[in-house]
């Protein structure tokens, strides 16, 4: 199963839920962008191609692959939370706010991630409560340096 055609096409469909932050330079080399957003700091791999992100405010589409993903029972705690989790990945806890095609959801986790999954997972609607983790690496999609230009 893929995920997306093309970075393109999986960047115009996730563009309404990209995460305002700021971009700090790339080291030499690297292919991660530091990304700070949601009280978070963020080493996503550049979906852009190399040196195509300029350091300052950004809206990026931040989108990982699901280790696992679960359901919240009636009556759990319904807060935000986001950590993250050695160099690229993170786990936490929001609220489903799309259900995409391709077994990929939008989870908002203190910023809106993009979450996918190459295995069975609940079905899930908007509205419903999710904890999570994912796989290194974190992609990053660079869609605007300042997202009033994208709403």
């Amino acid at each position: 199963m893929t995920l997306e055609s093309s970075e393109r096409e999986f960047t115009a469909r996730y563009l309404e839920f990209a995460a305002d932050g700021l971009l700090y330079p790339q080291t030499e080399g690297s292919p991660l962008l530091e990304f700070s957003a949601g009280g978070r700091v963020l080493y996503l791999f550049d979906r852009c191609g190399p040196y195509a992100a300029a350091p300052g405010p950004a809206h990026v589409v931040v989108h990982g692959i699901l280790h696992d993903l679960t359901l919240l029972p009636d009556g759990e705690e319904q807060v935000e939370q986001l950590s993250v989790q050695g160099v690229s990945s993170v786990e936490g806890r929001g609220r489903v706010l799309a259900a995409g095609p391709r077994q990929t959801w939008v989870v908002q986790a203190r910023i809106p991630l993009v979450l996918s999954s190459f295995s069975v997972n609940p079905a899930l609607s908007p509205g419903d409560w999710v904890t999570f983790r994912t796989t290194p690496p974190l992609h990053g999609f660079v869609v605007g340096r300042d997202s009033r230009s994208h709403r």
